[in-house]
């Protein structure tokens, strides 16, 4: 028989004997004081002969209700009357005929009916307790000491947060009576052995102990312990170490409502923060997200710095959580807190996830009433955090596959061209960490030699600026339009001074952006002025046309004017695409003729950076010839460059220019991949001076001049030696004559630059607009740049001719 076929097939009925009994053992003793009043407690069981038979109709405790309490106070002790959860019930029923306030208020009971929602459902409560009962019978019967408790959780709204909770449901049997009827069969040593060899089958329970021969009678005493907390960090780990639980938003959503029921608080709202570097990435994302195996493929990105001198930071930097249980009188809010403030939000609670002493992130709760999270509340956090920090963990580490694995298709973490040196010291480790190797060895290529260029956005800071400035006015203007229509209806002096205002911004702006007016300018729109439109829009058709119109004008993202940036950035992203994709095209044909170390960065304009040395190749096989093909290979690339960013000016939204410009070393340097940045760095405090004058000499002023060395349409190749000068100087004479570069060079020198001093540079004007014939020979050069330098010398010979 199964549990989902079975019904409790004993008779059971309320009996209050046993309690009777007790009774009158207690009134016979003595004790707890009741010598005194042992002749009227019997006088009352006199008076009440039908209370000592099995009561088929509970309205007959009705009658008797006063001694019904009073013999009840040895169950239910007064002194707990109001705070303990208990009842009393008919023998395995839930038909209830004495419960405490706090029992009938959670579970709801309607007179003597309890149907509680269980942690198992009714078949498995019905073979439970059928269960239950032959355990008793063998105790009592057969002598048989057999131990089984049936875990009972009962779930319950609570009436005042409406919130579940979880009580742990115990049966107390000390006024259960098990009566026998007629003769019940004996056991055997066999029958024994079949019946606890099958413990869980009642069909043979039923056909050994037949349950015709007994009857059950008293009362069972059902007491409820709340486990809440216990039942909510259980349920959290389990839905925490589910690999789809916080991936999707139904289960971010559930973790929420499992952390409202742990504090029994209703009015709590569940923030994650990961970081990732200088990036945090916040969770819930308010936006429609896909469905994806890592939670924070869809977390809304910020920078750190946006978090300074916040709660946020504070939890961060001091290791441990933070509570603030009114925003209004906390004396240290950042713009961060008054948003939640503008959102209705008044506590808050920030504590850091913390993973082996790793910093995770922050688990974030807010409620919109002052004191509902508070430093009492949330100590009972504390288990919590541990949960998260596992998930978190988990789901950063699967971020970070994601994201290495997109980089490696992508964008080449480890370059082919070392990707064998990387395999060598991998193989190392795999063969000699059980020696006490405990890392891969360094990655370090010494006596390379480096090419460094770079095609920049000429004034690039200027542009953007004035772009901002820009929608910045036309944002104001379109706000000061509606204010001066809105006057026009209804004259209210409030608009007036609101244009007053306004004036005021658009004035500061024309003289000149300041640090933070990109953010704070809008922010006094979208606090001050906003909140009226809808107001205003009342005023008449036109204003609310005129609204209409504004909102519509609005980036949807930004929530402000954002064309003039916009075009900025779309002009930005053409030119970077058009270099960069270019510079992909031709250094892959360059790596086929000689393997080197190439990687580009796309700023406001691209850089890109090349190593080459006999170090970097396998079988170390490498020739000067090599390192001059390259540089001459560059030179005509940047050529190329110059020509495409050219030709694409006119189709710009914002006719941006570009200048070019190489930075020569023929010295060697030595360089080491960084594990923690994921890329290579020059090793070495002399070495350093390449990288230093990298980041300076796209400032570089021609001295006793105050002309900027890059110019568009030109390239300026800076060097430090005569000879790399020379050897310059003949690749733009023989440039010149391919018909990639003007007649003339200029060889100036620089004005020094702070740990840069004694530079030079040559400047050469490119070719924009060859003949046909050149245009032939242009593709034959190129290729033969990549292949070796004599077959070139040829090709000079053939295109003088």
């Amino acid at each position: 028989m199964t549990p989902r076929q079975v019904k409790f097939p004993f008779k059971s009925r309320l009996s209050l004997k046993p309690l009777l009994d007790f009774w009158e053992g207690l009134l016979a003793e003595g004790k707890g004081g009741m010598t005194s009043l042992g002749p009227v407690i019997r006088q009352k069981f006199k008076n009440a002969p039908e209370l000592r038979e099995p009561i088929e109709n509970l309205a007959v405790l009705e009658n008797h209700r006063e001694l019904i309490d009073l013999l009840m106070c040895a169950v239910f002790p007064p002194a707990f009357w109001e705070s303990d959860c208990a009842a009393a019930f008919v023998p395995f029923q839930f038909t209830s005929f004495y419960a405490t306030p706090m029992f009938k208020n959670l579970f709801r009971m309607e007179e003597q009916g309890f149907t509680p929602q269980l942690n198992i459902d009714p078949q498995q409560w019905q073979w439970g307790r059928v269960l239950k009962a032959y355990i008793y019978i063998l105790q009592k019967f057969y002598h048989l000491d057999l131990t089984w408790e049936f875990p009972l959780i009962a779930q319950a709204r609570c009436p005042k947060t409406g919130l579940d909770r979880f009580f742990n449901i115990v049966l107390d049997p000390k006024f259960l009576e098990i009566k026998v009827l007629g003769e019940p069969r004996s056991l055997t040593e066999a029958d024994r052995i079949r019946l606890l060899a099958n413990v869980s089958d009642l069909k043979l329970w039923l056909e050994l102990i037949p349950p015709e021969h007994f009857e059950f009678q008293g009362f069972g005493v059902f007491k409820a312990a709340d486990v809440t907390a216990r039942e909510m960090l259980s349920a959290l780990q389990a839905d925490l170490s589910e690999k789809e639980t916080i991936f999707q938003r139904d289960g971010f959503a559930s973790l929420q409502e499992k952390l409202q029921i742990y504090l029994q608080e209703t009015d709590l709202t569940l923030g994650l923060a990961a970081i990732r570097g200088e990036q945090i990435l916040l969770l819930p994302h308010t936006h429609k997200q896909a469905e994806t195996t890592c939670v924070l493929e869809n977390a809304t990105h910020y920078q750190r710095s946006e978090f300074k001198g916040s709660i946020f930071s504070r939890a961060m930097d001091q290791g441990e959580p933070l509570v603030v249980e009114d925003l209004n009188f906390y004396p240290k809010n950042t713009i961060l807190e008054e948003r939640m403030l503008e959102h209705g939000y008044r506590s808050v609670y920030v504590a850091p996830i913390l993973y082996q002493e790793r910093l995770l992130g922050t688990l974030m709760l807010k409620s919109t009433r002052a004191g509902a999270l508070n430093a009492l509340n949330t100590a009972n956090l504390l288990p919590v955090l541990p949960l998260f920090a596992v998930a978190l963990n988990r789901s950063l580490e699967q971020l970070n596959q994601k994201i290495q694995t997109v980089i490696k298709e992508e964008f080449t973490a480890i370059h082919p061209s070392v990707e064998w040196r990387f395999q060598q010291a991998a193989l190392h480790y795999i063969q000699h960490k059980d020696e006490g190797v405990s890392a891969p060895e360094p990655i370090v290529f010494h006596q390379v030699y480096p090419l460094f260029g770079v095609s920049d956005i000429r004034m690039s800071s200027d542009h953007r600026n004035a772009a901002i400035q820009a929608d910045l006015i036309e944002h104001f203007r379109l706000t000061q339009e509606i204010l001066r229509l809105a006057y026009e209806h209804r004259p209210l002096p409030i608009l007036a001074a609101f244009s007053h205002r306004i004036d005021k911004h658009i004035n500061r702006l024309k003289l000149g952006l300041n640090a933070g007016d990109e953010i704070t300018k809008p922010l006094f729109i979208q606090q001050t002025i906003e909140p009226i439109f809808d107001q205003l829009a009342n005023f008449g058709a036109p204003v609310a046309e005129k609204i209409a119109s504004y909102r519509a004008a609005l980036d949807s993202q930004m929530k402000t004017i954002y064309r003039g940036r916009r075009d900025f950035e779309e002009s930005l992203k053409m030119i970077n695409e058009t270099i960069a994709t270019y510079l992909d095209q031709e250094e892959a044909k360059a790596q086929e003729y000689f393997p080197h170390y190439f990687e580009k960065l796309k700023t406001d304009g691209v850089e890109h950076t090349i190593y080459i040395g006999a170090s970097m190749v396998e079988n170390g096989n490498f020739s000067p010839m090599y390192l001059k093909n390259l540089r001459l290979w560059q030179v005509m690339v940047i050529c190329e460059v110059v020509r495409r960013t050219e030709k694409i000016k006119g189709s710009l939204p914002v006719p941006l220019e570009t200048t070019h410009l190489i930075l020569v070393q023929d010295s060697p340097l030595s360089i080491f991949f960084s594990p923690d940045e994921r890329h290579f760095e020059v090793e070495g405090a002399y070495d350093i001076r390449h990288e230093i004058i990298k980041k300076r000499i796209d400032k570089a002023i021609i001295k006793g001049k105050s002309e900027r060395l890059t110019q568009p349409g030109k390239i300026a190749i800076v060097y430090s030696q005569r000879q790399e000068g020379t050897e310059y100087l003949e690749y733009i004479d023989y440039l010149q004559a391919a018909g990639y570069l003007k007649a003339g060079t200029e060889d100036v020198e620089l004005e020094d630059l702070q740990g840069a001093q004694g530079l030079k540079a040559l400047r050469v004007t490119v070719e924009l607009g060859a003949s046909s014939s050149e245009n032939q020979a242009l593709p034959e050069i190129a290729a033969a740049a990549v292949k070796g330098l004599p077959k070139i010398a040829n090709l000079r010979q053939r295109h003088k001719t």
